[in-house]
C-alpha cells in the first residue's frame, strides 16, 4: 500500500516561515510530485509541482515565496514556505502521479494544517 506522509504544518504568524515535508512509500524519482492546498469554502489549488526531471512549477500566488523541492535518497518531497499570508492558511495535500505502460497512478497524503495568523 502507498503511503504518502506529510508534516511540518502549524500556526505561524504572517510573514513567517514553514517547511513542509512529505515522506512517500515509493520511488519519488520515477514519479511527478507535488502540493494541492484546500480551504474551506474554495476549490482545490495546485500550489508547486516537481516532475521526474526536476522542473518546476508555481501557482501565480505563490511564486517567489514557495520552493518546492525533492530528496530522491530519501523519498521525500519538500514545500518552503517563507513570506507566509494568511490566505496562505489552507490544509496542505502532497501528491504522487505517474504514467506508466498505459496506466495513470495517483496517490495522495492525509494532508497537513497550515494556519497563518497573528
Amino acid at each position: 500500500q502507498v503511503q504518502l506522509v506529510e508534516s511540518g504544518g502549524g500556526l505561524v504568524q504572517p510573514g513567517g516561515s514553514l517547511r513542509l515535508s512529505c515522506v512517500a512509500s515509493i520511488a519519488t524519482s520515477m514519479y511527478a510530485m507535488g502540493w494541492y492546498r484546500q480551504a474551506p469554502g474554495k476549490q482545490r489549488e495546485l500550489v508547486a509541482s516537481i516532475n521526474s526531471g526536476e522542473i518546476t512549477q508555481y501557482a501565480s500566488s505563490v511564486k517567489g515565496r514557495f520552493t518546492i523541492s525533492k530528496d530522491n535518497a530519501k523519498n521525500t518531497v519538500f514545500l518552503q514556505m517563507d513570506s507566509l499570508k494568511p490566505e496562505d492558511t489552507a490544509v496542505y495535500l502532497c501528491y504522487a502521479r505517474r504514467t506508466y505502460d498505459f496506466r495513470a497512478y495517483e496517490y495522495w497524503g492525509q494532508g497537513t494544517q497550515v494556519t497563518v495568523s497573528s
